[in-house]
């Protein structure tokens, strides 16, 4: 009796393969949530992405005091500084990839991931610099951001950024 993989590997099963890439590239949503992620975000958004935008919550000042409306708009910013609306790119996104650095506060992460959470998108998390941070640091980072968090990922070096964007096909 042949396995699956076996059998999955005969000619006659190869005709039901589909060779082709899927047609359709995702559209990747990645965001910058505090200032020393900012600089290494900038620098990926200078490469060929198929359909990838970069942005920042570097304006991002937090909830409002009490009595205060709360908007999410203006706080997003793509990387030429211009306001955007966090709604419209999560309904137009197929998956949001967000950046921090170990340790670091994210408050935005909360109001990201439960926005992508309400318009079931993908979220992805990549944490910086954990070889030179605590593990109590990292561990503050990790439980701050795994409530957000489809996928979670501690980055051993910046160029790991690089090859998981590739890998997640942004």
């Amino acid at each position: 009796m042949l396995s699956e993989s076996a059998r999955m590997a005969s000619a006659a099963e190869a005709r039901f393969r589909i060779e082709a890439p899927n047609s359709t590239p995702r559209a990747v949503k990645v965001i910058a949530l505090d200032r020393a992620s900012e600089r290494l975000v900038q620098q990926l958004s200078q490469h060929a992405w198929n359909r990838a935008t970069f942005f920042t919550t570097s304006a991002f000042a937090g909830t409002p005091h009490k009595g205060e409306p709360f908007s999410m708009q203006g706080w997003l910013s793509d990387l030429a500084g211009r306001a955007k609306d966090l709604v419209d790119e999560i309904n137009t996104a197929d998956l949001v990839v967000m950046v921090t650095t170990a340790g670091e506060d994210a408050p935005a992460a909360s109001l990201i991931g439960e926005a992508c959470m309400v318009r079931r998108v993908m979220t992805t998390t990549l944490i910086l610099g954990s070889g030179a941070k605590s593990d109590e640091e990292l561990s503050k980072s990790l439980t701050q951001l795994r409530p957000y968090s489809h996928m979670l990922v501690v980055a051993s070096a910046e160029e790991y950024v690089e090859d998981m964007l590739r890998a997640l096909r942004a």
